[in-house]
C-alpha cells in the first residue's frame, strides 16, 4: 500500500530540511495506528509499521499467548499458538498482519497531516536551536507591532518573532512600525505559536558586537576589548588594547575622521562612548577611564584597591558627571574605587595637614610621605 513515491518524498525532506526520516516514520507510525484503530473501531492491539527498504505500510495486530483465552481480540491460547508454530509458550507475542485494503486512503491524509505538523514543530525546534547558539549575537529585525509596554520584531532571514521588554530599550528610544534595527539575541522560549526570542539593545553584549562589527581589527583579534561598561542612553565606557604599541587602539575604533564611531553611535541615538586605552598601569588606567575630564594626579591604596584622584577645579563636575555617573562608570570600568577631588580642595586640605603635623620623621629619621603613591598625571 502507498507508492514508493511516498518514501523517495521523505528521503527528499530530509535532505532539503535536514530532518532526520525516522523522526517522521516514528510520528506516521503512532499517528497512523491511532487513525486505524479509530476509523476501523479496532479492539485489537495493532500497530503501523513502516518499511523505506520495501516502501510499504503494513498494521500489524498482536496477542499473547495465554493458558486460558479471557480477551479474545488480545489473547490467543497456548493450544492455538502451537498450532502456528510448534516453539511457541506462554507470554509469547504473536503478530499478524490485518493490513485492509480501504486503508490506503485513510493513510494517505492522516500521513499528510502529520507530515506537515512535524515539519512545522521540527522547523520550528530547529530554528529555536539555531537561534539559541546565537545567544549574545547581534542580528538585524524589522519592527512589526507594539503595544503600551513591548516592541515586537521579526528577526531577519527567520520567521521568528522577537521581543523588545521596556527594560531592554534604550531609554527614550522611539519605534515605527517597518522601522530596521540592530539587536542583541537573550534567550529564546518556546510558545503554543513557535519560538520567541528575547532582544535586548541595553545589554554590554550589544555594544560589544557593533564595535567588532565595524571595527574588523577587534574581530580579528588584531584589538582587544578589556572592559565594557554601561549606562543604556546614557554613556558607555570601553578599554581597549592592542599588543601591538605601533597601533593606536582607540584612534582604530574611531576611524578615519571618526567614521566607525559615529555609525555606532548612529545606533545608539542620544548614548556617548568614552574610548580609551588600557593600561597595566593602573595610574593611567584610571586617568584615562575619567575621560573626558582632565587629571592632574592619582594616589592609590593597593591595599584596599582605591585611589585619589585630583583634577583641576573647572572640570571636576566633568569629572564626576551628572549625578555622579562618569566616576561611577569609571570605577567600574577599572575596579577600583575612586574619589574624585578639585586641585584648591585638595591643597588645602593638604595646607591644614601640614600645619597640624609640621614634620613626620620615621624610626630612622627620615620624612614619612604622608599623602600615599602619588603619581601626578602628564
Amino acid at each position: 500500500m502507498i507508492s514508493k513515491d511516498f518514501f523517495i518524498a521523505l528521503d527528499l525532506l530530509e535532505k532539503e530540511k535536514k530532518i532526520n526520516k525516522e523522526f517522521f516514520i516514528s510520528a506516521l507510525e503512532s499517528a497512523l495506528t491511532s487513525a486505524y484503530k479509530k476509523y476501523f473501531k479496532e479492539a485489537r492491539s495493532a500497530t503501523v509499521k513502516l518499511n523505506p527498504e520495501k516502501n510499504t505500510i503494513k498494521i500489524l495486530a498482536y496477542k499473547t499467548v495465554v493458558e486460558e483465552v479471557e480477551d479474545p481480540d488480545k489473547e490467543i491460547s497456548l493450544e492455538d499458538a502451537k498450532k502456528l508454530k510448534a516453539s511457541h509458550k506462554v507470554g509469547d507475542i504473536i503478530s499478524e498482519e490485518v493490513t485492509p485494503k480501504e486503508f490506503d486512503r485513510i493513510a494517505a491524509q492522516t500521513a499528510r497531516q502529520v507530515i506537515m505538523q512535524k515539519l512545522r514543530e521540527a522547523e520550528r525546534d530547529s530554528l529555536g536551536q539555531e537561534l539559541s547558539s546565537k545567544s549574545d549575537q547581534i542580528t538585524t529585525a524589522i519592527v512589526r507591532r507594539m503595544d503600551i509596554k513591548n516592541v515586537y520584531v521579526e528577526i531577519s532571514g527567520t520567521d521568528a518573532e522577537g521581543v523588545l521588554q521596556p527594560n531592554d530599550q534604550i531609554p527614550g528610544e522611539k519605534f515605527s512600525v517597518g522601522d530596521h534595527l540592530k539587536v542583541c539575541i537573550k534567550k529564546v522560549r518556546e510558545t503554543n505559536y513557535g519560538s520567541q526570542v528575547q532582544v535586548t539593545r541595553t545589554s554590554t553584549s550589544f555594544v560589544r558586537k557593533l564595535f567588532e562589527l565595524e571595527v574588523p581589527e577587534i574581530e580579528n583579534g588584531d584589538i582587544e576589548i578589556k572592559s565594557i561598561v554601561r549606562e543604556p542612553g546614557v554613556r558607555t565606557k570601553i578599554a581597549v588594547f592592542s599588543k601591538d604599541k605601533n597601533v593606536d587602539p582607540v584612534g582604530v575604533c574611531v576611524g578615519n575622521r571618526g567614521s566607525r564611531i559615529n555609525a555606532i553611535l548612529n545606533e545608539l541615538k542620544v548614548e556617548k562612548i568614552d574610548v580609551i586605552p588600557y593600561s597595566e598601569d593602573v595610574f593611567e588606567y584610571i586617568a584615562s577611564a575619567l575621560s573626558p575630564a582632565e587629571v592632574i594626579s592619582v594616589e592609590i591604596n593597593e591595599a584596599e584597591k582605591s585611589s585619589k584622584v585630583i583634577v583641576p577645579d573647572n572640570k571636576l563636575s566633568l569629572a564626576i558627571g551628572k549625578e555622579g555617573l562618569n566616576v561611577r562608570l569609571a570605577a567600574k570600568l577599572t575596579g577600583w574605587k575612586i574619589d574624585v577631588n578639585s586641585e584648591s580642595k585638595a591643597e588645602k586640605e593638604k595646607s591644614e595637614i601640614l600645619k597640624e603635623v609640621p614634620t613626620t620623621f620615621d624610626k630612622d629619621g627620615e620624612d614619612l610621605d604622608l599623602f600615599g603613591d602619588i603619581q601626578e598625571i602628564e
